[in-house]
């Protein structure tokens, strides 16, 4: 932990950047925090009523949230202070997560996770909304990645979020199944407020200078869709490279929906959790690699190259039982992601003007997970009750199960080929379009793209 933290002192030292590594840092808490206790719920909800439904639900409601709320984000992140709305990120996951804590002190039919109960699925929303509005957080970042580092260097400062994304998760994957195998939720959750009250102490002592024009711009303050839409077109080829991440993320939703009931079936929830620990430190990896070596040239063109070789490795990594399998093409899949993350961020970052950002930030998020909850809600019950029949014993058993093998966990396995299978063709089609060229443009000319959004907006 120590050489990481002391990378992201030296990562972008070219910029005035003490605020910027201390909001990186104080980032890291939260999402600590909010990955625990979204892993926390899907691995006890599995355990409590070993239902693939029931964890691909609460996949659903994080990516329907998300969906609803991202625009609305951005445009608090866009029409107040930045560091603010991180306070205010932080605030409401405190008092969600205390709220929730009491409610499964109070009801007995969330404590034996009854699914037919309606106190239950409140549970689930209300604590996902808690981490839901971490989401505040992942707008602003990338906003001031832009207020606070020199274009010229804003790839390898997107590096250093990834990489502390991958902190994140390599801390949660640890600690999130020892917290269920220990104390269940009411773990889970009092750790969760005691991280949550630090990251708010914390980040009252950061103070940002934000730039008063993009505090004020657009009075009255208000979500203004139609102007954001406005921008996003006058950006050629940006609207393909949003509705590209959406059709990833439709694919993306099985993975969300999938993967913790398969890793579960194959092994024990604290060995699972220590398998995600190790397979995080991909994530770490990437992002060290990307805060040396920048993206190239053309992030449009890695972003889509990653892509390729992401849903590639997806054909793959579960066509056989096996967790060393498993876990090798899980470390592939995370090592890219940061590179595809860092690519659209710092694409936007130099095509979308700043006044701007939290809004086109909020409005790609909104439309690239808008997809995912279709996937999410549907593949849960298709898994269920299609997939796992046919590879138990039905046609599908039949027919491979012999190199294949048979059974329920066969059954999940076999959607996550056909999810990459798909993703490799979208991403050669992808390769030969007009919006890939178009936005790879604008990015070359990039003054000449924000210029063109302002007159639009």
């Amino acid at each position: 932990m120590r050489s990481a933290l002391s990378l992201l002192v030296q990562g972008a030292r070219a910029a005035p950047m003490s605020p910027f590594h201390h909001l990186l840092v104080n980032n890291l808490v939260a999402n600590i925090t909010n990955f625990t206790v979204w892993f926390a719920l899907t691995f006890w909800t599995f355990l409590e009523t070993q239902s693939v439904f029931a964890t691909g639900m609460i996949a659903g409601v994080y990516l329907v949230l998300t969906a609803m709320l991202g625009i609305w984000f951005g445009s608090l992140v866009d029409h107040h202070g930045k560091r603010n709305m991180m306070l205010v990120s932080s605030l409401a996951s405190l008092a969600l997560y205390a709220a929730m804590l009491g409610g499964y002190a109070l009801d007995p039919d969330i404590r034996a996770a009854k699914v037919q109960s309606v106190t239950f699925w409140l549970f689930i929303l209300l604590t996902m909304l808690g981490v839901i509005v971490g989401n505040i957080r992942m707008i602003a970042l990338p906003t001031l990645v832009t207020l606070l580092v020199p274009e010229d260097r804003r790839d390898r400062a997107n590096g250093l979020v990834g990489m502390v994304s991958g902190i994140g998760f390599l801390t949660t994957s640890a600690i999130s199944g020892f917290l269920v195998a220990w104390g269940g939720m009411v773990a889970t959750l009092g750790f969760a407020i005691v991280l949550s009250l630090a990251a708010v102490i914390d980040l009252l002592t950061i103070r940002v200078d934000e730039p008063r024009e993009a505090e004020t711009h657009d009075a009255p303050r208000r979500v203004d869709l139609a102007g954001t839409l406005r921008v996003v077109l006058a950006i050629p080829g940006l609207i393909g490279l949003i509705l590209f991440a959406a059709f990833n993320n439709l694919l993306g939703g099985v993975f969300m929906a999938l993967m913790d009931a398969y890793g579960l079936s194959l092994m024990k929830v604290e060995e699972w959790g220590l398998l995600w620990a190790v397979i995080s430190c991909a994530f770490i990896v990437s992002g060290m690699v990307i805060a040396r070596t920048g993206l190239g040239a053309n992030p449009v063109r890695t972003l889509l190259a990653v892509n390729l070789a992401a849903w590639t490795v997806a054909v793959f990594f579960t066509i056989q039982s096996s967790i060393l399998l498993l876990a090798t093409g899980c470390f592939l899949w995370m090592f890219l992601g940061p590179y595809a993350e860092a690519a659209e961020q710092t694409t936007l970052q130099k095509v979308v003007p700043l006044e701007r950002q939290g809004r086109v930030f909020g409005f790609a998020q909104s439309v690239e997970q808008a997809a995912s909850p279709l996937t999410a809600f549907l593949i849960a019950p298709i898994t269920q009750f299609v997939f796992v029949p046919l590879m138990t014993d039905g046609a599908g058993a039949a027919a491979i199960g012999d190199w294949y093998g048979r059974g329920p966990e066969r059954g999940i396995a076999i959607v996550f080929s056909i999810a990459g299978l798909l993703g490799v063709i979208a991403t050669l089609a992808a390769f030969r379009s007009r919006s890939y060229h178009r936005i790879s443009t604008a990015y070359a000319e990039g003054v000449d793209s924000g210029a063109a959004a302002t007159a639009a907006a």
